[in-house]
């Protein structure tokens, strides 16, 4: 028992050392601030330490090897505890400004709103605005996916419904530099910071149903106007926070999901651990199994009814556009009719 156990806590140290190494070189290859041939450098050397230290565990100076490796590791995350998200940059249009908010008791004033009128996705009209909301005439909240990349992953956007027709949708996106590329691997290593976005859903749905082909989803959700208001103001306050303290995106833990999933627990929603918060692609088969959606129709049929994309093109980009797409999509809190 004490050989096999031996054995045991070697596969795992070599395991735990070439997750380091892996970790370590990518991190100097993303975000060391040299050229792109001393980064390369730098990340394969490294690898090559890992791998000789993992070789040294086999003789007699595994001690030496074991400590100079952690020093090297201690030294690269004391570099990497430097790195600190930037707020003014070059930033692409559509995430240069980082939208706020102030509360004047039930209205909602929002400043730096996305508006925009897109005709391709590198042809627009940029647009921001200051408009007021009254808290008082919440009373939906429903949930877009739109998938970017096959039916596992999809981007998420919240969006809130007030009486008369007007939608609010709140978006969670990489602040992307101007000419830059959104790359799920790079944002696993502090590549560029995470902006909140709040837009008319004709801008930031309608860009990518219309325009980049997305397959987009609209689910509405069951939530009362009191849980609907708690998740907006969370919206609200994580973005004001955002404006004077900015934050790194992160591909796995602070994406567009964990980052709404964040804001439902901040408020005192049962979020669950699952699965299906990072594969979101699988987000409507979650929010059915926990009686989110209208479940008195099987999922295959809200799922067949919840895409908007030819309803969206029918539209345009109008202002129109939100009750258009809405056309045939049940709600939990509509009786259905027979």
């Amino acid at each position: 028992m004490r050989h096999i156990g031996r054995i045991v806590a070697a596969i795992l140290l070599v395991l735990a050392i070439a997750v380091a190494t892996a970790w370590a070189a990518l991190a100097l290859w993303f975000r060391l601030p040299t050229p792109e041939l001393a980064r390369a450098l730098a990340g394969g050397l490294f690898v090559v330490f890992g791998l000789c230290t993992i070789g040294a565990l086999l003789g007699r100076f595994r001690l030496p090897a074991l400590l100079t490796f952690g020093a090297a590791l201690v030294a690269v995350l004391c570099w990497w505890s430097t790195i600190k998200p930037a707020n003014l940059a070059n930033w692409a249009p559509d995430v240069a400004r980082q939208v706020t908010g102030a509360r004047d008791g039930e209205m909602l004033t929002l400043t730096n709103l996305r508006d925009f009128d897109w005709r391709a996705d590198d042809d627009f009209t940029e647009r921001w605005t200051t408009r007021t909301y009254d808290l008082a005439k919440l009373r939906t909240l429903d949930l877009f996916l739109s998938y970017w990349a096959g039916p596992q992953m999809a981007h998420v956007i919240m969006s809130f419904g007030f009486d008369g027709g007007d939608q609010l949708a709140w978006s969670i996106e990489v602040r992307r530099r101007k000419g830059g590329e959104f790359s799920p691997i790079a944002d696993l290593f502090k590549s560029n910071p995470l902006v909140i976005i709040a837009a008319d859903e004709r801008d930031v749905v309608g860009v990518r149903s219309n325009v980049r082909g997305e397959d987009v989803q609209l689910y509405r959700l069951r939530a009362s106007p009191a849980a609907a208001r708690a998740l907006l103001l969370q919206y609200v306050a994580d973005a004001n926070a955002l404006a004077t303290t900015p934050q790194f995106y992160n591909s796995i833990t602070s994406n567009c999901t964990t980052t709404v999933v964040k804001m439902m627990r901040a408020v005192g929603d049962t979020v669950p651990l699952d699965w299906r918060l990072i594969v979101n692609g699988y987000l409507p088969e979650y929010a059915y199994g926990r009686g989110a959606l209208d479940t008195k129709l099987p999922l295959s049929q809200l799922r067949a009814l919840a895409h908007i994309d030819e309803r969206a093109r029918d539209a345009g980009l109008s202002p129109d556009f939100s009750r258009l797409i809405r056309v045939g999509v049940p709600s939990p809190l509509e009786p259905q009719t027979p």
